[in-house]
């Protein structure tokens, strides 16, 4: 038995209060993902894929850290990485998740099978524990028990001192929840149900002033899952959970249309938004769904670039300021589109706007689909636009990262927005070849097609009886024209709706329904209006392949941030630039006759030198460099525009040749993969520019080159009120930040490492106030000798 259905309905019923909105209630319905089946296609070869490396995981391994919590023996050793360095556990919420959707859009038995082995352990930790809790995360007990007395240390990223505890349970929570309703498992209903209401005597004497203080620490999308408790149980004390655990300090500026995302690390704040809208939809509020809309409209229109990825260095850039992104190595992260694509099917469904598929579309062809791999199944964290670098994939045993988590479950969901309905209505939203069977109406449709390589698709219909329905064919805005429909080879003129044309018909079986989709070629500039642009057909963003040399840690290792592609940076000054007026760069695009969907584009300069380069869909780029975003001037323009980019890059090409290891402080991943301390420490922004102060301390586990000397370099702010930082290596002192007499603004300083720490490859940095609060130090690098 399947639940999705019932549980839509339950949403649709549970009304506290208020009258229903329109972008509160279901417009349309999405199908179970069991009665999609994926067809050939590029993604059905990643559905398999994901299914293999699913097989491929160890679930004693994952399930180690929730038996050692729970005081029970394990038989294996947990995992590495991120799976015993603090997030112990949160892999195994994914693996749930991503085992329940796979089940349901393959029946596996095999799935099904790890589903319930996975079920059935973490019962007995769940019984072990006697309280309704599961989880992994370690002195987990010690942790709960302080919050529940109120004694709350919160930090972005850690928690009475453990990374992110609240983030790693709410991936045990979702992957409950999808257990239940993607295959029907009572005992994943049980033990959800029963861990919240651990939750809910986990906060009970706690003030909101206090709850609000806990939420400044990651934490996932616990709103969410906890309204959906509510609609699966109808009982209002979770949907008052849900409220709680609702971060104000986010929600409120949403709610009054302002934006002040610039700085903040963004898949923290996606998920909120998710919960946000699934409380507006449980509890019909208009407001918390007008807050959530205008967070998409927000991150899409204004911080998404064409593949539909978000961040930089997994933060949100200015909207005006994308330089950030073109320079770094850290591009926009899969779990960010991962949980913008989860909004956007939420926001479609009771706002079923052309836009919404649009964007999903986008993320779906070009990020999500490009970030696995289609020969070894890994997944990618970063997918960076720097031109000419390249990405890391992840490895089934050494990987344990959030992206490898969320992109377990992305290639096992594929179905899930390909086909709507409601009543008498059929949409077909996405191209991709399937076969539908609607069961209410006893109909089956069999979509067949190889878009995007041809640009068109065939619909099959075959009702089990003549019967009567209204086809609705979207038409996305990419569209050159109109869709050019014909049935049973005889052309037709369908109703132009909205996002959609529409057919009423009475359909017998057998009838053929061909849309041929003309596609051309467009081009997007970075939402900053700085010169630089992508090129697209239609809806496949194209990129330009520029070598393999230095693919370094191409094949992730199970170091904490082996998820970063290190390789060497090639200066943009070596890169091609398009030559050209905006306006004229899709003329510079020639279908390649020979090789579907490949194209050459002329136009650039490398040098003096005029050359071509091979485009193709940027899904298919794997194990190389590459470029996605092309720099673009006039002839005029040109000499201006090259010696831009190089006095730009002088500096920071020159420092990143010769850094070891580098951390930027304030930012969350980069500090916990250096296992940050701190005793009375604190972070913060300025300017989409990240600190972190000490009045007490703070320090890092560093990488050095061993058998050598080599340079402590920090980056700092000086202001206008005094302050002194003692610097130490290995308790070894080393040198002091001053401020003397200069100047207020950005410095830096450079300490030679001790000699007797020579032989070492990790050290300890250590950065302290004296007597008053340090400086706002922003970066410190380990450098090797010149």
């Amino acid at each position: 038995m399947f639940l999705k259905k019932t549980f839509l309905c339950l949403v649709a019923a549970f009304v506290c209060g208020g009258r229903v909105h329109a972008q509160t209630s279901e417009r349309l319905q999405y199908f179970d993902l069991q009665d999609v089946r994926l067809l050939s296609s590029p993604f059905k070869q990643a559905e398999e894929l994901d299914l293999r490396y699913l097989l491929e995981m160890d679930p004693d391994r994952l399930l180690a850290p929730f038996l050692r919590e729970a005081g029970l023996p394990s038989p294996k050793e947990s995992y590495g990485n991120w799976e015993n360095t603090g997030l112990d556990g949160h892999i195994g919420g994914h693996y749930l998740s991503a085992l329940a959707h796979m089940f349901a859009s393959t029946g596996d038995a095999r799935i099904k099978e790890r589903l319930d082995y996975m079920l059935s352990n973490l019962k007995r930790c769940q019984e072990a524990n006697g309280n309704g809790y599961i989880g992994g995360v370690p002195e987990g007990k010690r942790i709960w028990t302080e919050i529940q007395q109120g004694k709350i240390d919160a930090g972005g990223f850690s928690l009475n001192g453990k990374w992110v505890p609240l983030y790693n349970i709410h991936k045990t929570y979702a992957g409950l929840r999808d257990a239940y309703l993607q295959t029907g498992s009572v005992l994943a209903k049980e033990m959800l149900i029963g861990m919240t209401d651990w939750a809910i005597a986990l906060v009970q004497h706690l003030s909101d002033t206090q709850i609000q203080a806990m939420l400044r620490s990651e934490h996932g999308g616990l709103n969410e899952t906890f309204a959906d408790v509510a609609a699966i149980t109808q009982q209002p004390r979770y949907l008052e959970l849900a409220r709680q655990f609702s971060q104000q300090s986010i929600l409120t500026p949403l709610l009054h249309h302002e934006d002040r995302l610039t700085g903040l690390h963004a898949n923290t704040q996606i998920p909120k938004v998710l919960g946000f809208k699934r409380i507006a939809d449980v509890a019909h509020d208009s407001a918390w769904a007008d807050a959530a809309r205008y967070f998409w409209d927000n991150v899409v229109e204004q911080r998404s670039i064409a593949i539909g990825g978000n961040s930089v260095s997994e933060h949100f850039n200015p909207v005006d300021d994308f330089s950030k992104m073109v320079h770094s190595i850290e591009g926009p992260e899969t779990c960010n589109t991962y949980n913008m694509l989860r909004l956007t099917k939420m926001l479609y469904q009771t706002d079923p706007q052309g836009k919404y598929l649009d964007f999903y579309e986008r993320g779906l062809y070009n990020h999500i689909l490009s970030t696995q791999h289609p020969k070894h199944g890994g997944f990618v964290y970063f997918t960076q636009i720097r031109p000419g670098h390249y990405r890391v994939y992840s490895q089934p045993h050494t990987s344990m990262w959030c992206c490898v988590g969320s992109g377990m479950e992305n290639h096992a969901k594929y179905g899930e927005m390909i086909y709507a309905y409601e009543k008498n209505n059929i949409y077909v939203n996405l191209f991709i070849a399937s076969q539908l069977n609607w069961k209410a109406k006893g109909v089956e449709i069999v979509q067949e097609n190889n878009f995007p390589q041809e640009a068109h698709t065939v619909l099959r219909i075959n009702p089990k009886r003549t019967t009567t329905f209204t086809l609705h064919i979207r038409k996305p805005t990419w569209l050159i024209g109109s869709p050019q429909i014909s049935i049973n080879g005889k052309p037709i003129q369908a109703v132009d709706g909205e996002g959609h044309v529409q057919i009423k018909r009475t359909w017998k079986k057998g009838d053929l329904v061909r849309v041929d989709l003309p596609m051309g070629i467009h081009t997007e500039q970075l939402p900053d209006s700085s010169n630089y642009f992508s090129i697209s057909y239609g809806p496949i963003v194209l990129g330009a392949r520029t070598g393999t040399e230095d693919l370094r840690g191409l094949l992730a290792d199970d170091s904490r941030m082996g998820h970063v592609a290190r390789g060497k940076q090639i200066p943009l000054r070596d890169l091609p630039i398009l030559t050209t007026e905006p306006k004229n760069i899709p003329a510079l695009v020639e279908p390649i006759a020979s090789k579907p969907l490949h194209f050459t584009l002329s136009g650039l300069r490398l040098g003096k030198e005029r050359v071509q380069m091979e485009l193709e869909p940027f899904y298919g780029i794997h194990d190389t460099r590459y470029v996605l975003y092309w720099p673009q001037a006039t002839e005029a323009q040109l000499q201006q525009l090259q010696e831009k980019i190089e006095q730009e890059e002088r500096e920071s090409l020159a420092l990143a040749a010769i850094t070891v290891d580098n951390v930027v402080c304030g930012e969350q991943q980069p500090e916990s993969d250096h296992f940050i301390r701190e005793e009375r420490s604190s972070a913060g922004v300025f300017d989409d520019t990240r600190w972190r102060e000490a009045k007490g301390w703070f320090t890092y586990t560093m990488k050095k080159e061993k058998n050598t000397g080599g340079t402590l370099y920090i980056k700092y702010l000086r202001e206008n009120q005094p302050r002194v930082t003692s610097i130490s290596v290995d308790g070894t002192p080393i040198g002091t930040l001053k401020d003397d007499n200069a100047k207020a603004g950005i410095h830096t300083a450079r300490f030679k490492l001790p000699s007797h720490i020579d032989a070492n490859s990790e050290i300890t940095v250590r950065l302290e106030g004296r007597d008053m609060s340090s400086h706002k130090i922003l970066e410190v690098r380990i450098l090797r000798l010149e």
